[in-house]
């Protein structure tokens, strides 16, 4: 039997419910032709480039799941090679529900979201916490006001690209301003053109 890279979430349980609702040859068809990979891409890279936040799903060693948010100045995820992924773990709540789930469960889930364009990216495989102070530094910006505890470490398995279905489009205010201000000069443009 064939393994593909979505096997991560296709499961025989799961294929067997796509099976019985009849989704089944579709995906099937899907995993023939290769659609998921298990490496960072340009693409993949790009996408990440332009996320300040995330969410990070972990569980317990019996199972227990937890999603946490996770955010930072836009480009705070680093891509260190085609199967690693970081990004600094700022000082918050104190509660280390990842940290301790991470401890005794290294599996681990990204969901990267991109309301405007209606995107979102999901990313399954393994994460540890570090506290290298060389990987700490090259993620740490400056700029960005918070202080880091430590470098959460992401190794890739697998990702896909999600449908746009029932993604509702919502902006940033830096992001509606400058809608705004570009909707402004293209309307005076036209104006500016007819007159």
């Amino acid at each position: 039997m064939s393994t593909y890279v979505s096997d991560i979430a296709f499961t025989p349980a799961v294929k067997a419910e796509q099976e019985r609702l009849g989704s089944r040859k579709a995906y099937a068809n899907v995993e023939k032709r290769g659609s998921w990979t298990s490496v960072v891409t340009p693409e993949l890279e790009a996408f990440i480039a332009e996320r300040d936040s995330l969410y990070l799903g972990t569980s317990s060693a019996s199972g227990q799941p937890y999603i946490q948010h996770r955010g930072g100045p836009q480009g705070f995820v680093k891509v260190l090679d085609e199967k690693t992924l970081a990004f600094a773990e700022f000082s918050g709540n104190a509660q280390y529900i990842s940290l301790g789930n991470l401890g005794e469960n290294p599996k681990a889930f990204i969901f990267l979201m991109d309301y405007p364009n209606r995107t979102r990216i999901k990313i399954w495989g393994t994460a540890h916490f570090s506290d290298e102070p060389e990987l700490i530094a090259r993620l740490t910006d400056e700029s960005y006001g918070a202080r880091v505890e430590r470098a959460l470490v992401f190794h890739v398995e697998a990702w896909d690209r999600n449908c746009e279905q029932h993604i509702q489009r919502r902006f940033t205010r830096e992001e509606a301003r400058a809608g705004r201000e570009r909707s402004e000069r293209e309307g005076g443009l036209k104006c500016t053109l007819k007159g």
